[in-house]
Parts: structure tokens; sequence; C-alpha cells
């Protein structure tokens, strides 16, 4: 039997950190969608914000940042656990091996992004992401007491009088494994939209999931659009130019090759993301144009080139050469600040079950997260979730109860089209500034899709719970901004959708 004390769904940063703070005692699985280093953790760019040997900086100061960014909407308990317990976990995947680059004095070089007032956030060239998610990586996979499956789709989670039990799609065969304690470390949204910075794994797995156990769901419809994405107008996924770009001095630029950011905030490119991605939307109507660019060519070559070593090579294959001249951009869809309600030590609203990572609503982020925060709530929450479980554990029956899952056997596969659909739904009516007629229309061919996938038989597979998952997620979102562009009272009852 596949009986463990812990199943974590997720191998992103926040899944491996969260598995390498359990006790070595318990016996755990995690979850890897697709390959391990599939993942939004890896992508990250820019770095890890925090206070850690910084005599100039101080928590407090990260916190304010935090909250200006976030509109003042932070959940302030969540936000001083980030900021105080940084330098906790900064330590720690630095004793772990993480490389961040130094300065030639040995102490570790901080670099300067949006909506931040002090030079705080440790990277590692322009691939802080990768590095984090590759050493937590070595170190958890040296752990005995912990499995790693790979290409394992989590198909469906039930509570038990035990704990849980997941119905996995592991290579193509339906798994059962069960757990006392489960952790959703499934990452974000951003396959919901046209166009975005995420991976192909973030489909709102975790999200959708929990929702139909019953969890609440907490504003999934706060979503960041990252100002700066590579606008080559051909693929999805959309790649990212960090935000660390504009720290170094980068300027934004208009279809006439202006800087314009004077017009609509002071703080100019280094004004937080909603604000930038605002600003872009609002200058395209003023110029009749969605041209835009990024540009840092009055910079040092050499210093460009050894910053933002993977930007520059990923450019330069584009076409472009961020060294000489100025490079398309255009906001896409990036992070989601809502999500999972969780409490100070990832707990959800379901007796056993935690979330972590993008997936989960902490509330540090507010209603826009501040750039480089995200790996360090990750790795914070999911330590205080590891924490919590190990204290917990003794409380766990002995024994395990499965689920009888319905494995949909013989169905056939759901309609073509009904993702194209959604990621159209979602592009038109709800990017960077809601568009009011899209969205009354989109939410009603939403509960549509949503309804159809819920209530109708269909093989079990990934494209099934990929296309579930990313209808609930729409179903969710587009409802929110619906009740807050119409009010409460104008919304059409759906009760009906519900779980």
């Amino acid at each position: 039997m596949n009986n463990y004390d812990v199943i974590i769904a997720g191998c992103g940063a926040a899944g491996l950190y969260g598995a390498y703070n359990l006790s070595r005692e318990l016996n755990v699985l995690v979850l890897s969608k697709r390959e391990t280093t599939l993942c939004n953790s890896s992508l990250a760019q820019g770095g890890i914000a925090g206070v850690y040997k910084s005599p100039e900086d101080s928590p407090e100061k990260h916190k304010q940042d935090t909250f200006v960014a976030g509109g003042f909407e932070n959940d302030p308990v969540s936000t001083d656990v980030l900021v105080n317990e940084a330098k906790i976990d900064i330590e720690k995947i630095i004793e772990l091996g993480c490389d961040f680059d130094k300065l030639p004095n040995g102490d570790y070089h901080r670099t300067l992004e949006g909506g931040h007032g002090m030079h705080r956030i440790f990277h590692h060239k322009d691939a802080t992401g990768f590095e984090i998610e590759t050493t937590l990586l070595r170190n958890v996979e040296q752990l005995e007491n912990v499995t790693i499956w790979e290409n394992t789709v989590m198909c469906e989670c039930r509570k038990t009088r035990t704990g849980f039990s997941m119905l996995l799609l592991r290579d193509g065969e339906y798994v059962t494994a069960n757990a006392h304690f489960v952790i959703f470390a499934t990452g974000g949204i951003g396959r919901v939209y046209e166009f975005t910075t995420n991976s192909a794994i973030a489909t709102g797995d975790g999200i959708a999931e929990a929702y139909r156990m019953g969890a609440e769901i907490k504003n999934l419809s706060y979503i960041q659009f990252h100002p700066t994405a590579f606008n080559n107008r051909k693929t999805r996924e959309c790649f990212l130019i960090s935000e660390a770009v504009r720290g170094e001095g980068a300027y934004l630029k208009n279809c006439n090759l202006e800087r314009f950011m004077d017009n609509y905030d002071k703080r100019l490119e280094l004004a937080p993301r909603d604000v930038v991605s605002h600003s872009i939307i609002f200058e395209a109507k003023k110029t009749g144009s969605d041209e835009f660019y990024l540009d840092i060519s009055h910079k040092d070559p050499e210093f460009i080139k050894n910053r933002f070593p993977m930007i520059y090579k990923n450019l330069l294959e584009a076409g472009y050469d961020m060294t000489k001249e100025p490079v398309p951009i255009f906001p896409c869809q990036h992070y989601l600040m809502g999500g999972i309600k969780v409490d100070t030590y990832s707990r959800t609203t379901i007796d056993g079950l935690y979330a972590c990572g993008e997936c989960s609503c902490t509330g540090v982020h507010g209603n826009n997260r501040l750039a480089s925060n995200s790996l360090l709530e990750a790795l914070v929450f999911s330590r205080r979730a590891a924490g919590d479980i190990n204290q917990r554990m003794c409380e766990a029956p002995k024994d395990h109860a499965g689920y009888n899952f319905d494995t949909h056997e013989g169905a056939e596969h759901i309609p073509a089209g009904l993702r194209t659909d959604i990621r159209s739904i979602m592009q038109s009516a709800y990017f960077v500034l809601p568009d009011i007629q899209a969205l009354a229309e989109g939410y009603e061919r939403i509960v549509e899709i949503k309804r159809l996938l819920d209530h109708g038989r269909y093989k079990l597979d990934r494209d099934y719970v990929e296309a579930r998952s990313l209808a609930t997620v729409a179903f969710i979102v587009l409802g929110e901004a619906y009740q807050i562009a119409f009010g409460s009272a104008e919304l059409p009852d759906h009760s009906a959708e519900q779980q």
C-alpha cells in the first residue's frame, strides 16, 4: 500500500523546503506533476528579498515597503512573520549550498527592485529561482525518508477518517496514496491566461482541488501582471525580463521611444508592478499603440552581460541585443496574491490540509506582491507548516483509510477547445484593467464550461484535470471580479456550481 505520513503535492521551492524541514522520522511523498525542475520557482529571476546581516536595513522597513506595494491590504501578523523570519531561511539555504552573488569584499551583493527602499534582494545572477530550486532538490534527494514521484498528476484528494486519500495518475497508471497530512504546494494559475510568465504546469490544480474539498479560497482575483515580459507576440509562455533590470537603471519607453513614467508616478521605473502595468495600459490608450520597450543600452555592456547572463542570452537568441538596443515588452500574467486561505502555519480551513507558496493566501502580499517576496514566502511558511506537522504527528492515527475512487474507465476525451476558450475569456475580461462588458459575458460562459466538466463524464487524464482546474479558477476569479464590478446583489445565482 502507498501509505505515508505526509504527501506534498508540488516540487517547487515551497514543496521541497517543506519536505526538508519535516522530521526525518516521517515517511514523506513529494509529487512532481512533470519533471522536478519544471515549476514557477525555477523561473524566478530577480531574487529573494530579506533582511540578513544588513545593519542599515530592518525588518520594519521591509514590512513598510511590502505594505505600500500591497495597497495596505496585507495581513499585519503574517507580514510580521515574513519579514522577521527572513533571516532564518536565507541563512539556511546558504548553509544548504545556495550560491548568492558576492561583492569583491566577500559581502553578499544585494540588488534593488521596484517598490523596495533598500538594496535587500539576494540573487544568483538572474537565475535565483533555479539556484534555490536545484539546491533544495539536491538536499531533499539525499533524504532517506522522502520519496519523489515525477510525472504524477493529482486527480482527486478526499478527506478520510485517518487523514487523506489521493487518486494519482503516475506515468499513465492510476495509483492511490494515503497520508495523515497533506501539503498543497502546487503553484499558480498562469495558464488560465493566453499569455503568462508561468511554467506549463501552472493550472491552479491545488486551488481547484481545495475548493472542491470545501476549503476557503481568498482573493483569487488579486492577480499580478508583470509589466516587462518580453513581447515576441508568438508564444503563450512569455519570457520575463526581471524587475532587477529596472533596478539597475533601465528605462521604460513608449512607441516613440520616449520615457513616460514621469506622467504617472514619481517613482518612475521603480514604482510597484501594478502601478507600472497600469501606466503602460494608460499610455497605450494615449498613444494608440501597444509597442513598449525596456532600454538599458546606456549602461556598460560588460556589466549587463555579467549581471543578466540568462536574459542577455535569451534575448540574443530572439534577435535582440539588450546592450545595444531597446527590447519590446508588454504586461502579462505573472503571479497570484490570493489562493487557499491559510494561517501563519499554512493551515487551511480543512484540518490536516496545508497550503504553501503561490497556491496559498497568507495575506502577506496584499493586493500586489512586492518584488522578490514570493520565494521568501515559500520558504518561511513551508518551514512553519513542516514544524506544525512535526508537532502534531503524535496525534495521527496508526492506520490509513483509503478511498474508492472512480477512474472514469471507458469515458471519452474532453471536447476540444475548452482550455482555449477559457484563456481567451480571461485575457479579454480580466487583464490589468477589467473589461466590464467582457466580464459579464465571460462569466456566464465560464459557468457553462465548469458545469460541463464537473458533471460530464470524461477520461480522467492530464487534459481533463487541467481543464477542470482552469475552469474552476476562472469561475472563482471572474465571480469575485463580477461582484466588485456589479455588486453582490447582481451576481447570478450559480450556487449549484459550488463543490
